[in-house]
């Protein structure tokens, strides 16, 4: 009899019984398409095999329980997203248990109290959550960042002694919650670039009309309910008519497009400005904003009344870039390549240095989630590769639109030293040093509260 040890994962379908009453052929077939296209995948990707399904439930087996509860936060994640566009008496929810324990071998099946523990904690997890043991919570803790509290010593059901069970607390918000809470301040609308593309714009607030430029990724829905930026977006919205639009390949916009290049971003700023209807406009460039403004702004300079440029720059890094610069992007290309949305440590630490290194573990968790449903790792990356690449600098030296550059002094995402090059290319720009280590500034960020004063205080009718 071989036996070894094991992470196994139990799960099953939430309320089966009744989704088979109600439409059986219907949830057969969602259930066969959610196995085939996410949790299949999901398996594999993290070293796992399915042992046996069992009409509503799923037994199957991991060498790492890192990877087993890394995946089964995934699957939970990603069929919440799912069930966003859902009726609520369509949505199949699972609930998931997780053991690290001895098994046994008998043939593909596996058997065992391992099993029997990991069967009986997914009972007592909650729809979409999970629950591990403690011997698989004393594995995984220091290698991830996902967040656990203590359920206590439970007695389950045929097993001889108490087991200390985790309970898994998703601080990520998911699409549906998302969907549930989109502000009612906002339009949003279609129009469609000069390629086919569809993208979506949204509309906020009432006065001149302030354009923001796309940047990497972006969701026009979700941003409004994100720490990250919704007091931004209210800051804005008062006193302007705010635009924002999700570029080709993100958000509400189509994810499938073939062109990815400054032209292709350009053209699709100039699309949205058109299906508004707008003559004359101020533009907001931010981070990789800032060269796709600064080539509008060149091309149309008689629609654009003011620009503003925050933390941006003109030049790509892998434009004549050192050899550091490219190993440096090369080393970030992988990491999103293979750690886009998912909750990996490394990752999340990264990004967070970069970008929002005051941030809060909320905070970190609003971002993580960005990133998965703003757009696909392969686009991301495809996004991610086109923006180093962008030169402006000709541009820029030949703008005559007033404008007026921010940047934080510690930005570790895009250098200081690149925004100020940025002030000082174009013609009577006016330059502002925001004392921060940020990138996105939060609204707890004391740099934010200038950064609003100068841009309201630039963006004023003369007079004002």
């Amino acid at each position: 009899m071989e036996r070894r040890l094991a992470a196994i994962m139990s799960a099953d379908v939430v309320g089966y019984s009744r989704l088979i009453r109600a439409d059986e052929g219907g949830t057969l077939a969602a259930l066969k398409t959610l196995r085939s296209n996410l949790i299949e995948p999901k398996l594999a990707e993290h070293n796992g095999r399915v042992v046996k399904l069992m009409g509503d439930g799923m037994l199957a087996e991991f060498p790492s329980v890192v990877d087993a509860v890394h995946m089964a936060v995934e699957m939970q994640q990603a069929v919440l997203d799912r069930n966003a566009a859902l009726p609520k008496d369509k949505r199949i929810v699972f609930r998931v248990g997780i053991n690290i324990g001895d098994i046994v071998i008998d043939g593909e099946d596996i058997q065992g109290d391992g099993v029997n523990v990991a069967a009986r904690l997914e009972g007592l997890a909650e729809p979409n959550g999970l629950c591990i043991s403690g011997a698989a919570y004393e594995q995984i803790r220091d290698h991830t960042a996902l967040q656990f509290e203590p359920m206590g010593e439970q007695h389950l059901k045929n097993i001889d002694r108490p087991v200390q069970v985790w309970r898994w607390i998703d601080t990520e918000p998911s699409a549906e919650q998302i969907a549930d809470t989109v502000t009612e301040d906002q339009e949003v609308r279609f129009c469609t670039a000069s390629d086919g593309v569809t993208l979506a714009y949204a509309q906020s607030g009432n006065g001149p009309p302030l354009v923001r430029a796309a940047h990497w990724f972006t969701h026009i829905e979700y941003e409004w309910t994100s720490p990250l930026w919704r007091h931004l977006l209210s800051e804005l919205s008062a006193g302007h008519t705010l635009i924002r639009y999700d570029q080709r390949g993100t958000g509400l916009s189509d994810w499938e497009c073939d062109e990815i290049g400054l032209d292709s971003w350009v053209d699709d700023l100039a699309s949205v400005v058109d299906a508004v209807g707008l003559d004359q406009f101020a533009l907001l460039g931010i981070s990789q904003g800032c060269p796709i403004s600064i080539r509008y702004a060149a091309r149309y300079p008689e629609r654009v009344s003011k620009l503003v440029l925050y933390g941006g720059y003109m030049k790509g890094w892998l434009v004549n870039g050192s050899e550091n610069a490219i190993a440096q992007h090369e080393a970030m290309q992988t990491l999103l390549a293979r750690g886009w949305g998912r909750d990996t440590a490394a990752i999340r630490r990264m990004f967070t240095s970069l970008f929002i290194p005051q941030g809060t573990n909320e905070d970190v968790a609003w971002f993580s989630q960005m990133q998965r449903i703003s757009t696909s790792p392969e686009m991301g990356v495809r996004i991610y590769n086109a923006f180093p690449k962008v030169d402006v600098t000709r541009e820029a030296e030949a703008l005559t639109v007033p404008t007026l550059v921010m940047h934080c002094r510690d930005d570790a995402a895009v250098s200081y030293k690149a925004g100020r090059k940025m002030a000082s290319s174009i013609p009577q720009a006016r330059f502002v040093t925001l004392e921060s280590e940020g990138h996105l500034l939060l609204e707890k960020d004391e740099a934010f509260r200038p950064f609003i004063t100068e841009l309201r205080r630039f963006l004023a009718p003369p007079g004002n």
